[in-house]
């Protein structure tokens, strides 16, 4: 961990981004730390979504893509 004032980190912002090399960085005011800089977990694609994670608590009924009645339509076309 290394740390660096906040007027280097201000003007060598990209240098220190590009070299972190995975490394945190402390950014301090008159040696005090006020902020962490530190590089993003790799991810090469999104996390997988798990189907049937909550079988307890969401269920779908069996008409769960039956034709709305034409009342459930009037009210979402505002009659």
């Amino acid at each position: 961990m290394t740390t660096i004032n906040i007027h280097a980190a201000k003007t060598h912002l990209s240098r220190l981004v590009d070299a972190g090399g995975g490394e945190e960085i402390i950014i301090a005011r008159a040696g005090k730390p006020v902020a962490r800089l530190m590089p993003l977990a790799k991810s090469d694609s999104p996390p997988r979504r798990v189907l049937g994670q909550f079988p307890d608590r969401l269920q779908i009924p069996d008409d769960f893509d039956a034709p709305l009645p034409d009342s459930e339509y009037d009210l979402f076309e505002g009659r």
